[in-house]
């Protein structure tokens, strides 16, 4: 999703698992499966299973499609279990929100000017940037967070139905974090990557007299009642965006981006160029 800077493990696993449990007791309490629960509030079942086991944080809606299947018991039994989550704001509450969006969204858009998106990075640059950022982290954290953002990397292959469109900095390549060996694969990947069909790779030229992007990065998802959500990050903070005329704000400029940065063929080019050169 993002940037992954979010440290890895959520700020709220207790309050996380509780209302999972919640939620899975709410469930079997009123005789439904997690397929038959999930078709009823219109999410995957793999999404589901997610929140039920704390790895997801609920979206704010679920309280209320979940009162046909559950009844109105049951939605104020699950809104209250939600409210000691939302009350207490973080930038991993947000990115988990945000990781549950990504996994349901028909359409993801991401601009990048500081790393690689997550779902771009391959392991060793993964690697690489959890260890240049302070605070540093013990071996165990670094592999929770490792697993966790290839686990995301899934969703590029399995939701072949999602279009992925990514915007990214030149300046990011040429940083050449982690090495050499760590940009060759780096690069391989994103020819790898966007030969397929529902991803779309652009590259902005660092050399560009109007540009869109100078307000930072931005991330926006399309959910699959065709509503659009935004996201944006800083140094240890985040906004998940949800007013459409703030949401319209990113999509214009969205739009504007793709139309000043390279074309695929072109970010082909300058890809396999950089490669040559290292």
């Amino acid at each position: 999703m993002a940037a992954d800077k979010s440290g890895g493990e959520p700020e709220l696993p207790d309050s996380l698992r509780t209302f999972g449990a919640v939620l899975k007791s709410l469930r079997e309490l009123a005789g439904l499966t997690q397929e038959e629960f999930a078709r009823g509030v219109g999410y995957s079942p793999a999404y589901i299973a997610k929140i039920e086991q704390g790895k997801r944080f609920p979206p704010s809606e679920l309280p209320a499609r979940a009162e046909e299947a559950l009844g109105a018991q049951g939605r104020k039994v699950l809104t209250a279990a939600a409210s000691s989550l939302t009350r207490r704001p973080g930038l991993a509450h947000r990115f988990q929100e945000w990781a549950g969006i990504e996994e349901e969204a028909i359409s993801l858009y991401a601009y990048e000017c500081r790393v690689l998106p997550g779902m771009l990075q391959p392991e060793s640059y993964i690697r690489a940037l959890l260890n240049c950022v302070p605070p540093p982290v013990d071996e165990e954290q670094i592999e929770r967070n490792v697993r966790a953002r290839l686990d995301r990397h899934q969703l590029i292959s399995t939701r072949v139905t999602t279009t992925f469109i990514f915007v990214v900095e030149q300046c990011v390549l040429e940083r050449r974090l982690g090495g050499r060996e760590v940009t060759r694969q780096v690069l391989d990947h994103l020819l790898e990557v966007g030969t397929r069909r529902n991803v779309e790779i652009q590259v902005m030229p660092t050399v560009r007299e109007d540009h869109a992007g100078v307000d930072g990065p931005m991330y926006l998802a399309e959910t699959p009642s065709c509503q659009w959500l935004g996201y944006t990050e800083g140094q240890r903070s985040s906004n998940l965006l949800s007013t459409p005329k703030d949401v319209s704000v990113l999509l214009q400029r969205y739009g504007k981006l793709r139309s000043q940065a390279m074309d695929w063929p072109t970010t082909v080019k300058l890809l396999e160029n950089m490669r040559g050169a290292l």
